[in-house]
């Protein structure tokens, strides 16, 4: 291919002579023929003078199931003793070895079908790039993209549910969850949820070399549920471990939650008078329904263990959990529990027990969840659930120092709400 150089000489020395050879045709003047004749000399130069780009040799393989590297270089004609080469490096090409499904790969490869480049982003923020060096063997570096974390934030009121709502502030489905859930051990979301709740959120956004990657965490959040007032912001401990407090520094996270099922229905309370819709006769009912879809994931709302698992009676299938000494929890007519649960099993709070049915004396698809202190039924929805430890009194007053910026944020969304409820409740006239 010429040189930009060159290119630029040849056309204006074959501009020049055809110049030449218009003026001298018509020395007076330069007409429209010779104008035209011109302009089309001056096209055919600059097509011949500059060569189109030669296509990238370049290939970009996306990893499918079954995929290995060997594999990989298989197909592309390169010999196994190279990727062996590669894998060898250092640890992180190594990673080479356990690719994952739509992952991607990008080869250059040499006339000689001998791998020139190879690059691999392996998570968001590295990427591993190899080369083969003058000496002929292959040299791998981990290159760090640039990481940075901005604060970004949003408000929402309340009309019709929290993620109508969170979807119009903007927050994404991840992040409404996540709200959803610092505030579960304190508003039951199935029950309390009234129209005209309103809730604040600062959460960071994470860029990668200037672009917009992906919503981070969140960083302090306000939810005003029936006129009370649930703050948390976000502490992060010297080993990095991360949790949610209130800003006097007490603890979100409570021994309960309130509700094993998320955004469920309540459909029958806690009622010892109850009159049972198969039965027909008065029999209390020492639990709550959420009524939810077959197959809705059901969740322990307590850490412990699986005390009790198969069909007992009405109940149909059942898991009932213990936690320390004092506390128990039912959770009935389910069409199927969680893979691998038995007695015995330890549980985590939130994790999956087993699935909505309607096993058992049930006319629909539901969860009967019980709450027992000391083996005596209590109201799930309305029993005082113990609290986590408070954040050490040590860290209190710095970590109350250093959010106070957060807070600020938090202070001045909830103000502007107030402001837009008050507006339309009392418009000017």
């Amino acid at each position: 291919m010429l040189s930009a150089v060159a290119a630029r000489e040849g056309i204006a020395t074959r501009s020049n002579a055809l110049s030449d050879a218009a003026t001298s045709e018509v020395a007076d003047a330069f007409t429209p023929a010779a104008e035209r004749a011109f302009d089309a000399a001056m096209q055919s130069a600059v097509a011949d003078a500059v060569e189109p780009p030669p296509a990238s040799r370049w290939q970009t393989i996306v990893v499918e199931r079954g995929h290995t590297l060997s594999t990989i270089f298989d197909a592309e004609g390169l010999p196994p003793t190279e990727w062996m080469e590669l894998v060898a490096i250092n640890d992180d090409a190594a990673r080479l070895k356990q690719l994952k499904v739509g992952e991607k790969i990008n080869l250059l490869k040499s006339a000689e079908q001998r791998l020139e480049e190879l690059t691999y982003q392996f998570d968001e923020q590295h990427t591993l790039q190899v080369r083969r060096g003058v000496d002929g063997k292959l040299e791998a570096m981990t290159l760090a993209a640039e990481m940075e974390r901005r604060s970004a934030e949003a408000a929402g009121i309340i009309d019709s549910s929290l993620f109508v709502a969170g979807q119009k502030a903007g927050l994404s489905n991840r992040l409404v969850m996540e709200l959803a859930e610092l505030f579960g051990y304190d508003v039951d979301f199935a029950l309390d949820l009234r129209v005209g709740d309103r809730f604040s959120v600062v959460y960071d956004e994470i860029y990668r070399d200037g672009e917009r990657l992906r919503d981070g965490n969140i960083l302090a959040a306000e939810f005003v549920n029936q006129g009370r007032v649930h703050r948390a912001v976000r502490y992060v401990d010297d080993g990095g471990h991360a949790a949610y407090y209130t800003p006097e520094g007490e603890s979100l996270r409570k021994a309960f939650i309130r509700s094993p099922v998320d955004f469920a229905r309540v459909s029958s309370g806690f009622n010892l008078k109850r009159r049972h819709p198969i039965l027909n006769t008065i029999r209390a009912h020492k639990g709550v329904d959420y009524a939810a879809a077959a197959g809705t994931p059901i969740k322990a709302t307590g850490d412990g263990r699986v005390e009790f698992i198969g069909v007992k009676g009405g109940y149909g299938r059942v898991v009932i959990l213990k936690h320390g000494a004092q506390y128990t929890t039912l959770y009935a007519h389910m069409s199927r529990y969680r893979s691998g649960l038995k007695v015995g099993s330890r549980v985590r709070q939130g994790q999956v027990v087993g699935y909505v049915g309607a096993s058992g004396l049930a006319t629909a698809p539901h969860l009967h969840y019980e709450f027992r202190i000391a083996g005596l039924h209590k109201n799930p929805m309305t029993v005082v659930l113990p609290r986590s430890n408070p954040l050490p009194r040590s860290v209190v007053a710095q970590w109350r120092s250093s959010t106070a910026p957060i807070l600020a944020q938090l202070d001045s969304l909830s103000d502007a709400q107030v402001a837009q409820v008050a507006s339309a409740t009392n418009p000017m006239p």
